[in-house]
């Protein structure tokens, strides 16, 4: 029997897509440092996981469901990992260019995609990655970055990497309804951060209308557009495409920013975003329901 062609043009939506929403994600990250000056990092994590928190509760309306006790448990466990991943990821974002923090940060889920292999071949993609870990931590002052500031991001890739093991737990037969939930729970974490931190003048209306942008454009609408490529591609090319993240970060960093990295930090970007792609793009299927959800950053 022949199988039928793919249609023209198939992955162009989904790829579209996938792209779209990482470009808002760093783009809302690129934004989100303009709002350092006036209510801290602290503060701008504030707004933008409160104001996600409140805008995927009203999609999904999780109240309607009811959790057991083992349930939300898991809940908490991802709703905490996800609120420390943002408090940490903007802390380090007040210290590095956008682009390095993501590759650094980026190594949490590489990490945990790797603990996960058991083939000699993966060697290459280990060497890789330390490779371009060498290179971007401050060490001899070859890339120049802030030590509070990388040890701030190393620490975010180490609470993204419990979100996608928790959210694992928490998303199965809930969906969305677990992400929202898991998003106020992480607004617990982080609007006290921010409260601390920033006090009344994260209410003042101009900030407040910048939060919420901030949170259309690193939540709300990535969420959405990586909703629709999930659908429509494999998870290893969703992974491999994905693996291209620091390289938007960085390229938005300096268009939006005025973020100029040097030679040996795109050195170190290439060199994570290949070792993450190889790893993705060479790892074998699991069984259903048993497999590492690609890294999404929320």
């Amino acid at each position: 029997m022949t199988v039928p062609a793919r249609p023209p043009g198939g992955l162009l939506l989904p790829v579209a897509a996938l792209v779209t929403g990482m470009v808002s994600i760093q783009g809302g990250a690129a934004f989100a440092k303009t709002l350092f000056p006036a209510v801290g990092s602290g503060g701008t994590s504030a707004l933008r996981v409160g104001f996600a928190a409140l805008l995927l509760l009203a999609v999904w309306r999780p109240w309607r469901r009811r959790l057991t006790a083992r349930e939300a448990g898991w809940i908490a466990l991802y709703g905490g990992a996800l609120g420390a991943m943002n408090v940490l990821f903007y802390a380090a974002l007040a210290r590095l260019p956008l682009g390095p923090a993501v590759a650094l940060e980026f190594l949490g889920p590489l990490t945990l995609a790797i603990a996960g292999s058991r083939r000699r071949s993966d060697l290459g993609w280990i060497t890789l990655a330390i490779l371009g870990l060498g290179l971007l931590l401050p060490l001899r002052g070859t890339a120049g970055l802030d030590p509070l500031g990388s040890a701030l991001a190393l620490a975010a890739g180490v609470a993204w990497a419990l979100y996608i093991l928790f959210g694992q737990r928490a998303g199965r037969g809930h969906g969305g309804q677990a992400v929202a939930l898991g998003m106020a729970a992480a607004a617990l974490v982080a609007v006290p951060t921010g409260l601390a931190q920033a006090g009344t003048a994260l209410f003042a209306p101009p900030i407040l209308a910048a939060g919420f942008a901030i949170a259309i454009l690193s939540s709300a609408l990535p969420y959405s557009l990586e909703m629709v490529a999930l659908r429509r591609l494999d998870r290893t090319t969703f992974g491999v495409l994905m693996s291209l993240e620091p390289a938007l970060a960085a390229l938005l960093g300096f268009v939006v920013i005025d973020e100029e990295l040097t030679p040996v930090q795109w050195l170190a970007i290439a060199l994570v975003i290949i070792a993450s792609a190889g790893i993705t793009a060479t790892r074998r299927p699991r069984a259903m329901g048993d497999e590492t959800p690609a890294p999404v950053q929320p």
